[in-house]
């Protein structure tokens, strides 16, 4: 419904709407502006008082005469404020309010003015717990759309930025941000992501990101492997628009999704480019290595030990000391579950509690699962490394497709010995191969299709991405 200029009926419709009467929350206050009534709406806790106290006695203050004729002149001299803006919609005036703006309504005029002086409950912007580095900027993306922004500019002093603004869910009206640099990206790759997101027909997106993702790319969710990239910091994501690539921000998420996004992007981490290239090249392959190494080590020993005559000689210390009371490939399958479970306790145990059930954690599972035959040591030995491994890349996404393989893998050559060894490692590559970033495009580009110059800047850390860009 539009808005007339009935002053009455507009604030009349308008409490309606809202439910003012049962909503505590929901302030609205009738003053006085040049002789004439008005009206101001504004959700307690989201609003600066301090803005509202400066601007009271201006409107207390003027005149009759001083009364432009419409909304859009009042809006032009009378508010000494930078953010003002007009709505003749009914429903788009629900949803600024609802957003934090302050409405006011003025006898004779026809549109609702919105002043942006709202502010959220927001967090300091510290360096995030996931996304760690040894050396660098120790700030972090928080659950504040407009802090993110600010993070990002901040870094990134080009008018080619751009901030463009989208809404999604019938009930929620997320605010989302895709934040790019023009002449960089695929064009083709950002209209398709607009369109979808316009075309979203969703009531709520619930879980942030997560729910975005799922709607605007809903293919191949079988394959464990993450089809996009997440990162809480800032240099990150703007080392990634630099690059090309489009980050999307989210309001009350303090990750950025970053796209498109290929396994190398996703192994990347911001310590490769703090340090030296020899060093970033080092921590780089390290990484790459070890994540291999997450997925083969128990299903190549577990093969191992059904084929001791297949053991080399220098290998001889990976047999078991003790006999199995319970049979390998179950101890590797139980120690899988009982890790996460661990996981999960980790997160829900009070910070206080931490250190202690840490330690009879330890001392129970560790020493006396062993003694009393549940496990044997060197069953505990490489889970252990499976599990303290995962850690050396932040993406968890990642880090439980790798582990969802190596479970197939540990079943495969459970059942099927040698065979199902390699059928599983088959799998798991044809799993990564496979798959599609969101353009698209290869998921291991540029091994497929072979670029050698890219193969060479995925695997060893040369000059920084937008220093060979700006440079060239």
């Amino acid at each position: 419904m539009d808005f007339s200029t009935d002053f009455s009926n507009n604030i009349q419709h308008f409490k309606t709407t809202l439910h003012v009467e049962e909503c505590f929350d929901v302030v609205y206050r009738v003053v006085e502006i040049g002789g004439r009534k008005g009206c101001l709406f504004f959700v307690d806790g989201m609003t600066k008082d301090e803005v509202l106290l400066k601007i009271l006695p201006i409107f207390q203050a003027m005149k009759p005469e001083d009364m432009p004729q419409d909304a859009h002149g009042f809006s032009k001299r009378c508010i000494p404020y930078g953010e003002i803006g007009l709505v003749s919609k009914e429903a788009d005036a629900v949803i600024q309010l609802l957003s934090g703006m302050t409405c006011l309504f003025i006898e004779g005029y026809d549109k609702c003015l919105t002043i942006d002086c709202r502010t959220y409950p927001a967090r300091g912007v510290g360096e995030p717990e996931k996304d760690k580095v040894m050396r660098g900027s120790r700030d972090g993306f928080v659950e504040t759309l407009i802090f993110n922004t600010a993070l990002i500019r901040r870094r990134i002093r080009d008018p080619k930025l751009t901030m463009e603004i989208m809404t999604a869910g019938e009930s929620s009206h997320t605010d989302i941000a895709l934040c790019y640099m023009r002449g960089r990206l695929d064009e083709k790759l950002l209209s398709m992501i607009k369109s979808r997101i316009s075309n979203l027909k969703v009531d709520a997106l619930t879980m942030n990101q997560e729910s975005l993702a799922e709607c605007i790319y809903p293919h191949k969710w079988y394959n464990p492997f993450p089809k996009f990239k997440f990162s809480e910091r800032p240099d990150t994501a703007a080392a990634s628009i630099l690059e090309g690539n489009i980050v999307i921000l989210v309001d009350n998420s303090p990750a950025a999704m970053i796209l498109p996004s290929s396994v190398f992007d996703i192994i990347e981490e911001a310590d490769d480019y703090y340090f030296p290239p020899v060093t970033g090249t080092y921590l780089r392959l390290s990484r790459m290595g070890i994540s291999v190494l997450t997925l083969i080590l128990t299903p190549l020993w577990l093969v191992l030990l059904q084929n001791p005559e297949d053991i080399p000689i220098w290998l001889d210390f990976i047999r078991l000391s003790d006999a199995p009371h319970v049979p390998v490939f179950y101890q590797l399958l139980l120690l899988e579950f009982a890790i996460d479970g661990l996981r999960l306790a980790a997160i829900n145990t009070p910070n206080m509690l931490t250190t202690p059930l840490s330690v009879i954690a330890g001392i129970v599972l560790g020493e006396y699962s062993v003694k009393s035959g549940w496990f044997n040591s060197e069953t505990m030995l490489y889970m252990a490394f499976v599990t303290v491994a995962n850690y050396s890349q932040a993406s968890f996404e990642l880090g439980y497709a790798l582990k969802f393989m190596r479970i197939l893998m540990l079943v495969l050559t459970a059942l099927f010995n040698w065979y199902g060894f390699w059928l599983g490692l088959l799998l798991s590559v044809c799993a990564i191969i496979f798959n599609r970033t969101i353009a698209g495009k290869s998921y291991i580009y540029p091994l497929i299709p072979f670029h050698w110059r890219e193969v060479k800047k995925r695997f060893f850390r040369g000059r920084l991405p937008h220093t060979e860009k700006n440079a060239g």
